[in-house]
């Protein structure tokens, strides 16, 4: 889906929202005075490269939409999901980079983030400077990693071929077009409105009709191009068939096949053909016979993500209640040999129950699918993390277990919840302290960061590690007035601490400080600038 598309589709963001259509609308006119095209990516693209638009400034305008995005109520940063989308996104990632696809400018330039947003519409998007967005509403329906690698293949291929700088070049240069019209409108009005109405609607068409056949060729580029990507990444190639079959189911009521010249994606009927096309031609296989036992248990794992994606995706009272139903009508025959929807059920009616506060029913569920696990790694490891959150929602405050995966973010983050709900602080701020010196952008790592240090009477660290949860998610305002309120403490010599350690605290908090404030002047600069 093309950034526009998104902006029209997604319900409104939160005090950030209505602006985002407003600043896509502006990059398209002022970025439009390039000098020359920029080219990042590494194998040249079907379409040729129009983009007048420089990866640096797509950067940018990603940055600014993303920072609107983290404080919409509607971003959700949940670290097992996330850490299931990155085990599919890591290796899209190294196939285009393989593949030429990625070049390392365009690969350094750009974030490369993947967000969970919670809305339960099958759907995800791409945003300029590799943002990229997935739908709870996503992961809920697809039956397979693979369904999901075809659809992030997808998204990351209109990032590779700079569709959304080359469909903003493309926007600049209609303008005329669109300013002819109005001009002949406007001198016709006084002789004839009819007739100055019917130029402008008539330039606007011929404007917004060559919009859409341009991005119906892009869509047709990021199949092919995302095709090619899952395949190299080890991904079943059949889930880009079967991935488009859940879309044409999602969307029969609207896609009857009528006027197809109207719409901005090729119909998904055309599109199921293409896909369909491409497998015979590399003679792959279609059966559902053909599943190894490993696919089956990443299946079974799947259907255990999607099951929590459902759960997140509305957390009502009476949609626990389903959940919860759902996994009673699992026969306990199945204990031993889980099929991928039982152990989805049990998994989603264990976290469903948990928040109904019915603790036992939620372990009993749980004990389910550990007894299913023990032949599976993966499937360990998610069962750990979901008895861990288990525990915690029921107050146990028993040492947290020693997870299989205990280096993963799930693990990291969960584990720390975990010792700040037991009152273990000082585990908390080691593990995390290592943690971020890693992974400097992890904003809840951050915040949990904070909140450890804030119990152990650390107010300047905790000030500090605030400061750096909010710069983790573009939020250099709040940033600043954190750190400044830092300074301010230890100017008053409060709180801050004695010795080697004090000097080192304070030191890196003035570096800090200087560092965003630079940021938001050259921020202000160029906002100037593109005006």
């Amino acid at each position: 889906m093309t950034p526009s598309e998104f902006i029209k589709r997604k319900r409104p963001v939160a005090h950030g929202r209505q602006a985002l259509a407003a600043i896509l609308l502006i990059a398209s006119a002022s970025f439009s005075q390039a000098q020359a095209p920029t080219r990042s990516g590494g194998s040249l693209p079907v379409l040729g490269d129009t983009s007048e638009l420089p990866a640096s400034a797509e950067r940018r305008l990603g940055d600014r939409i993303a920072s609107s995005i983290y404080r919409d109520p509607d971003y959700l940063d949940d670290p097992v999901l996330g850490d299931y989308l990155q085990g599919i996104w890591q290796p899209l990632m190294t196939a285009a980079r393989a593949r030429g696809d990625l070049s390392a400018d365009l690969e350094e330039r750009f974030a490369w983030e993947v967000m969970l947003i919670r809305n339960r519409t099958i759907n995800a998007f791409a945003l300029p400077g590799g943002y990229l967005g997935v739908h709870l509403g996503l992961i809920g329906v697809v039956e397979s990693r693979d369904e999901l690698a075809s659809v992030l293949a997808h998204e990351l291929s209109h990032v590779t071929q700079r569709h959304i700088s080359r469909l903003m070049s493309k926007q600049s240069q209609q303008m005329p077009w669109m300013l002819a019209a109005m001009i002949l409108g406007m001198m016709a009005a006084s002789k004839n409105p009819d007739a100055a109405n019917a130029a402008i609607a008539g330039g606007q068409a011929i404007a917004v009709q060559n919009q859409l056949n341009f991005s119906r060729d892009m869509e047709r580029e990021a199949d092919r191009v995302g095709f090619g990507v899952m395949a190299d990444a080890g991904f079943e190639k059949q889930g880009f068939a079967t991935m488009f079959d859940k879309l044409q189911q999602a969307s029969r009521l609207n896609d009857n096949g009528s006027y197809p010249y109207l719409r901005s994606h090729p119909l998904t009927t055309e599109r199921i053909g293409e896909a369909k096309g491409r497998l015979q031609l590399e003679g792959s296989a279609s059966s559902a016979s053909a599943v190894s036992a490993e696919g089956v248990r990443a299946r079974v794992v799947h259907a255990m993500m999607a099951g929590r994606a459902r759960l997140l995706g509305d957390v009502s009272t009476e949609a626990l209640r389903q959940l919860l139903a759902q996994a009673q009508r699992v026969p306990l025959s199945a204990a031993e040999g889980l099929k991928p929807r039982e152990a989805g059920a049990l998994y989603a009616g264990a976290l469903a129950a948990a928040r109904l506060r019915e603790h036992s029913q939620a372990r009993s569920l749980a004990d389910r699918l550990t007894t299913a696990a023990a032949a599976s790694p993966s499937m360990v490891n998610a069962v750990e993390l979901l008895s861990l959150e288990l525990d915690m929602a029921a107050g146990r405050a028993a040492p947290a277990p020693k997870l299989a995966n205990g280096k993963s973010r799930a693990a990291v983050l969960l584990q720390s919840q975990a010792d700040l709900a037991a009152g273990r602080p000082q585990d908390v701020s080691d593990r995390l302290q290592t943690w971020v010196s890693t992974h400097p952008k992890d904003a809840m790592a951050w915040q949990l960061l904070a909140t450890a240090q804030g119990q152990q009477g650390q107010t300047l660290r905790a000030i500090r590690s605030d400061a750096e949860s909010r710069v983790a998610q573009l939020d250099f305002g709040a940033a600043r007035d954190r750190f400044k309120a830092a300074q301010d403490l230890m100017r008053s010599g409060r709180d801050t601490g004695s010795g080697a350690s004090a000097h080192i605290d304070g030191s890196i908090i003035d570096t800090r400080a200087r560092e965003i404030d630079q940021l938001l002047r050259e921020q202000a600069l160029q906002e100037k600038l593109d005006r």
